[in-house]
């Protein structure tokens, strides 16, 4: 297929008008690709990672980046067989891999898309397909989060400790997470079994509370700052902390010993069998992905000054994208 596409480009590392809106041409299609209409996206804090330049050596100039598409197939490689023109999908693009999903068509290796669960819309499957593959990677590949086992999870109300608090929940866990008092009420309504207000005391002794002195078996970090140095000191023996947060400042893990403790760190991992999962627990309504923010497509800068200060603005879940450009609301700060 020839023709243009609008997308997204960005121009330059740095603030949010380093994006620009351009006619660009409409991607070929490989033997095992599928091109993709894209109906949403969503933004992850990896996006404003790279849109600082933070990982500029893996990203050349001008680049589409994003990392979350929710669409319906429109053309398939001559090699595939699993899907057809129409089928709704979603995924997440390969990460570094090429041009991402800020654009109104996508081509992706077709081992990557998996079926769109079919009780969420666009925007919600948008919301969940980086975020869902890499909190199953940290909670079910490599905390082994087992039923009746007790986890923190930082950052409840979030993108990711939204849809990690329900996961951990479908696993059978008792979940202990942090939040400001303004999202207690939310946090509790997706599953959390405690919640702890980080901005008025100390969660290592509101966990010794809570657990009797016991601790957690798993910590989830979603913040970092001195998380990994903590943690030890909230963990019950043989914990496990996984954290997805890139962390310069030392960390001094003197205290892990004690506990027999394991450390585990994610980037991410994609593939559709972890999708496919995600969209039976969706389906079966243990999962939904909460859309804290529609933004259009032009307006991708303004998203991510959004997500960059969402605490502050009482943002809860994801910052999604109506590729289309129909709603713009904002959320109403909390």
């Amino acid at each position: 297929m020839n023709g243009t596409m609008k997308a997204i480009v960005l121009e330059k590392f740095g603030g949010y008008d380093a994006f620009e809106l351009r006619d660009v041409p409409v991607p070929a299609v490989g033997p095992r690709q599928v091109r993709v209409r894209v109906h949403a996206t969503a933004i992850n804090p990896l996006d404003y990672q790279i849109r600082r330049g933070d990982y500029a050596d893996y990203v050349p100039l001008p680049a589409i980046i994003g990392h979350d598409i929710s669409g319906v197939v429109e053309e398939k490689g001559a090699d595939v067989s699993e899907f057809e023109a129409g089928d709704e999908v979603y995924y997440t693009p390969k990460i570094f891999g090429g041009p991402g999903s800020y654009a109104e068509q996508h081509v992706a290796d077709a081992g990557l898309v998996a079926r769109k669960p079919r009780n969420i819309s666009h925007l919600e499957a948008a919301s969940l397909t980086l975020v869902g593959g890499t909190i199953w990677e940290a909670l079910v590949s490599r905390a082994q989060l087992a039923v009746h086992e007790t986890i923190l999870i930082h950052g409840g109300a979030g993108g990711v400790g939204s849809v990690a608090i329900q996961l951990a929940k479908a696993m059978g866990a008792r979940v202990i997470t942090t939040a400001r008092s303004s999202n207690h009420v939310f946090v509790r309504s997706l599953g959390a079994d405690e919640v702890i207000d980080y901005t008025s005391g100390d969660y290592v002794s509101a966990v010794a509370d809570l657990t009797h002195g016991q601790g957690v078996n798993v910590v989830f970090d979603t913040i970092g700052g001195d998380a990994l140095t903590k943690s030890p000191l909230v963990l019950a023996d043989a914990g496990r902390v996984v954290s997805i947060v890139d962390i310069a400042q030392p960390q001094n893990l003197i205290e892990a010993w004690g506990k027999n403790a394991a450390y585990h760190f994610v980037f991410t991992r994609q593939n559709r069998g972890k999708l496919d999962v995600l969209t039976n627990l969706v389906e079966r309504g243990l999962i939904k992905p909460v859309v804290g923010a529609v933004l259009p497509l032009a307006r991708i800068g303004e998203a991510h000054e959004l997500l960059e200060g969402g605490g502050f603005r009482g943002l809860r879940g994801k910052v999604a994208i109506d590729v289309a450009g129909q709603t713009v609301d904002l959320p109403t700060p909390r």
